[in-house]
């Protein structure tokens, strides 16, 4: 499993603005943004992502996912304050 497998097994399975993934084959990190998280809390939110990726968790073939989802108005403050601290210096 590749980070581009990954990418496309969310994405195919739910519409994200943003999805960003990291790992090394077995351990991976996910940044999602999706309008399909609004009003849901964070644990309906990973089981939608962990529903994208049908039997790929039990097999083995996904070892292990951490993720941080957004919506896109979520993301877009985040963003905003990552900036914010970058341009402060810190």
């Amino acid at each position: 499993m590749t980070s581009q497998d990954l990418e496309d097994l969310i994405s195919n399975g739910m519409q994200c603005t943003s999805i960003s993934i990291e790992g090394d084959g077995r351990h991976w990190f996910a940044t999602i943004v999706s309008a399909e998280f609004e009003g849901m809390r964070a644990i309906k939110r990973h089981q939608l992502v962990y529903k994208t990726l049908g039997q790929k968790m039990h097999t083995d073939e996904v070892h292990a996912l951490s993720m941080k989802t957004f919506t896109p108005t979520e993301w877009e403050s985040e963003s905003a304050k990552s900036e914010s601290t970058k341009s402060a210096g810190v």
